[in-house]
């Protein structure tokens, strides 16, 4: 079983389709897209302390408006 842990992530594996995906996700896996007709309507953060507090806040574009945005938060604790 560890012998198997120990081969992963496999480097053959890794590199299948790099020179394919490589400019796909430069283009669109930045932390906020802009292109015509497509970007980025949501954006989330989670946040967990030591002491398994968590805070979680997304922002999400409103009538798909740049420039309206609303903003919510949630905060609670895990159970342990």
């Amino acid at each position: 079983l560890n012998l198997f842990f120990s081969q992963l992530p496999d480097p053959a594996i890794e590199d299948q389709g790099k020179d394919y995906i490589r400019p796909i996700l430069n283009k669109y896996a930045a932390v906020c897209v802009r292109c015509p007709g497509y970007g980025t309507r949501t954006n989330t953060v989670v946040l967990i302390d030591s002491e398994g507090r968590v805070t979680f806040t997304e922002r999400n574009m409103v009538n798909a408006d740049v420039n309206q945005w609303k903003t919510s938060t949630y905060e609670f604790k895990l159970h342990t």
